[in-house]
């Protein structure tokens, strides 16, 4: 597990001689084995948060700490809105497509654990365009935990499925969460899934937390 402290974050674009702020002083603190939801509307700051966290964007000023880091490349990943998987790949081939490295057997050994754990078993061989969305994201998120990252960021991963496929894969990514003692920062604009899934709430809105509530 691993945690991260973030310390009056800010991020400024520039456009056409203009700054638009985009985070305005973030104070945010994710505890080592903690669920953490941010929730707030469509352009309050919570997809460049994630992005500036997973090393996809550079910050304009602020200080981020991980904590318990052991100095490794692979402590944070990122769930994506969408799957992004490799249409010529397989299910299988997707998900270790980070091990490909590595030896056949902890290859073969990730594999059946993660296909297990999110029940794609009987579906290694299937491409991306034979499997619905919620089976695609299922394999997004096995891509992440064989890229053994001890930190998870979700960028609103669940927001384009249908509410009974949703609700399902929120309680999987539970139970996964769980079973995997892994710390989460998981951002959405829906109150409700943000209440369900996270032990904090986070309120974000214009690039500024607003408050955090305790589930």
């Amino acid at each position: 597990m691993a945690g991260v402290k973030v310390n009056k974050l800010y991020k400024i674009y520039h456009l056409n001689g203009r700054e638009i702020p985009a985070l305005q002083g973030i104070n945010l603190e994710v505890e080592e084995g903690s669920f953490v939801t941010v929730v707030g509307k469509s352009g309050c700051g919570k997809t460049t948060l994630l992005r500036i966290l997973a090393g996809l964007e550079e910050k304009s000023r602020g200080k981020i700490t991980f904590l318990n880091s052991r100095g490794e490349k692979n402590e944070v990943s990122i769930v994506f809105q969408e799957p992004r998987l490799m249409p010529w790949l397989t299910v299988k081939q997707n998900m270790v497509f980070s091990l490909r490295k590595c030896s056949p057997e902890i290859i073969e050994e990730k594999a059946n654990k993660y296909l297990r754990l999110l029940g794609l078993e009987g579906f290694q061989d299937a491409y991306p365009h034979q499997i619905s969305g919620g089976m695609a994201q299922r394999v997004a998120l096995g891509r992440t935990l064989c890229y053994g990252a001890r930190l998870i960021l979700m960028d609103e991963p669940l927001s384009a499925l249908d509410a009974f496929t949703r609700r399902k894969l929120q309680q999987e990514i539970l139970n996964i969460y769980h079973l995997e003692k892994l710390t989460v920062l998981f951002v959405t604009h829906d109150v409700e899934e943000a209440v369900f899934l996270g032990q904090k709430v986070v309120v974000m809105d214009q690039g500024r937390v607003m408050g955090e509530i305790p589930v």
